[in-house]
């Protein structure tokens, strides 16, 4: 199994405040890993510590199958990053910016700029300058900067925060032709658990600065089991009538009006008919595919789903 990037219980202290414990990830070469988490979680000091822009207090990055040390510029060369926001010379167009970029990494092929803005479909704004670029724009000509030397890895930092639906599904194709097309490793860290859902092929789950899982998509959709959601405004009593008079005890309350009802071979229409006879007020009642963010919250609340 080949590795491209890996920690190894990595740990980050600031002012006495472990913020990173004990991390160990392994992402593979050629997948796209989703890294997923609350905000404040420790994402972004992770990445930022797997581009040797912050020290970690203990523990060892590995990238390329080589240890990385303060002098590891081939290393870092070889990657491509988006750490929190992109920060451009906004003056300038978006073909100068990546032109300057690419100055300053030694990399001297000008044809790979224009090949770079046209697979991030930033064309026919030659002459504008980024300052008049929307949310939307400057972010893949974020994407574009961090391709345009055509790195083997991709490090983005909630890469579609603040985007329009339109602006999110472009980005989530951009990610599926560099990694299927383009043989690039992706590293996206996001808190939208949908977004992550439908591209990655490995997630990691963090949560107050501890990994609590490392899974395979594959994993997840194998162990999210189907269930019916049951919509009432009183949860306590069609528990209690599911339980005791319909014999169901493989069931979830969350939030007080939603019952989760994993019970593969129930009936719909019958268990619809024997909750209004018991007198259970149905709001909704429908078949539900499990999702990343039903395993998500489960590991988040220690096994359980209801938040």
């Amino acid at each position: 199994m080949s590795y491209i990037l890996r920690t190894h219980h990595v740990t980050k202290t600031f002012q006495g405040r472990e913020v990173v414990s004990d991390v160990s990830m392994n992402i593979r070469k050629g997948e796209i890993y989703g890294f997923l988490g609350p905000n404040g979680a420790g994402k972004t000091t992770i990445m930022r510590m797997m581009t040797n822009l912050v020290k970690p207090t203990s523990g060892e990055i590995e990238a390329f199958g080589e240890k990385l040390t303060n002098n590891s510029y081939d290393l870092l060369g070889r990657m491509g990053t988006i750490i929190e926001y992109p920060v451009f010379y906004d003056k300038l167009t978006a073909y100068e910016n990546l032109d300057l970029h690419c100055e300053y990494m030694g990399y001297h092929n000008k044809k790979a700029i224009g090949e770079a803005l046209e697979l991030v479909n930033l064309h026919g704004i030659e002459g504008k300058s980024v300052k008049d670029f929307s949310l939307g724009m400057k972010q893949r000509l974020g994407i574009a900067r961090a391709v345009v030397t055509k790195p083997e890895l991709l490090l983005l930092d909630e890469p579609i925060n603040g985007l329009d639906p339109l602006g999110i599904k472009e980005l989530r194709e951009l990610f599926k032709i560099l990694s299927r097309e383009y043989g690039i490793t992706l590293l996206i860290s996001s808190h939208i658990l949908g977004e992550i859902e439908l591209v990655a092929d490995t997630v990691g789950v963090i949560n107050h600065g501890k990994l609590i899982r490392e899974v395979s998509m594959e994993q997840i959709r194998e162990q999210n089991t189907d269930y019916i959601e049951l919509v009432t405004d009183n949860c306590a009593k069609a528990a209690f009538v599911l339980e005791n008079h319909l014999n169901i005890s493989n069931l979830r309350v969350i939030d007080n009006r939603f019952i989760r009802i994993y019970d593969g071979g129930l009936n719909q229409s019958e268990l619809t008919k024997s909750l209004v006879m018991h007198d259970i007020a149905i709001e909704s009642i429908r078949k539900q595919n499990g999702t990343l963010e039903d395993y998500f919250l489960q590991l988040l609340n220690g096994g359980r789903s209801d938040a």
